[in-house]
């Protein structure tokens, strides 16, 4: 067994000054993500406080995957390490998820010392999503975002269902698109179309 544990490869020593020219680059990339998903993003949750996340994410990102990178035992570890980590605060929209994982693959782009790469490939796919979402403000958009905070009364067996029914009555569409339970109060996002807002 001695033998066997001798025989394993040692990790590849780490460059210190890679490793902090690739945060370096990853706080600005950070930055850069930040901004555009305040900017361009088009979720109905608070943009700017999300947005705080993808720094952390970046670096740790890149941290992690520098590390790992030295070693096969390491890496094998981190796997089993990995399935435990779980996040506790639900992505509720598909918008959210599309800029963690970019946070994500430009870490695992600087942790692979591959900088001059993550850079251009990052900067053109925020360069486009940009482009996309500037040639759609154009369009005119008569469907609007009813948010609401209810305190439901103790009796309401389902709180949900009766805002539906009311906001039926009143509007063409409304499409339920949000729902948070905080504290005994309901916060609902519902997409709506109302006749005559033209």
């Amino acid at each position: 067994m001695q033998d066997l544990i001798s025989s394993l490869p040692v990790g590849a020593p780490l460059s210190l000054v890679a490793l902090l020219l690739n945060l370096a680059v990853g706080v600005g990339l950070a930055l850069v993500l930040r901004w555009h998903f305040e900017r361009f993003g088009s979720t109905l949750s608070n943009r700017a406080e999300f947005a705080q996340v993808f720094p952390f994410i970046l670096l740790t990102t890149v941290l992690i995957i520098t590390v790992v990178k030295s070693s096969l035992a390491l890496s094998l570890g981190l796997v089993g390490a990995l399935s435990i980590v779980r996040f506790r605060t639900p992505v509720k929209e598909p918008e959210e998820l599309a800029y963690l994982f970019m946070a994500i693959a430009m870490g695992l782009g600087l942790g692979a010392d591959q900088t001059i790469p993550t850079v251009v490939a990052g900067l053109l796919i925020l360069g486009a999503m940009a482009a996309l979402r500037w040639a759609r403000r154009d369009k005119d958009q008569k469907n609007l975002y009813l948010s609401l905070d209810w305190k439901a009364p103790s009796g309401t067996e389902r709180p949900v269902q009766a805002l539906g029914e009311v906001i039926s009555r009143h509007v063409s569409v409304g499409d339920l698109r949000r729902i948070d339970n905080r504290n005994g109060t309901l916060e609902v996002t519902y997409f709506i179309d109302v006749p005559g807002a033209d």
